[in-house]
């Protein structure tokens, strides 16, 4: 089963702290979104392996959109 994480709000994505092949638990931060000058770590909603990391450092984001993908 695959688990899609996507971005909460629009932001820009200051650091990601997974890369594919990565095992994950669940509630892991696995990447970090400002939004409104605050960073907010984005963790995983389960237990896994990163299947693909949609996003990267810099990369502004939209609310709903893909940003990794766990397997």
């Amino acid at each position: 089963m695959m688990t899609e994480i996507k971005a909460p709000m629009p932001g820009v994505i200051c650091d990601v702290k997974v890369k594919p092949g990565d095992t994950v638990i669940a509630d892991q931060e696995v990447l970090t979104l400002e939004a409104m000058k605050m960073e907010m770590p984005i963790a995983s909603t389960a237990a896994g392996t990163v299947a693909e990391i949609k996003c990267g450092k810099g990369d502004a984001v939209q609310g709903g959109d893909l940003l990794v993908v766990i397997k």
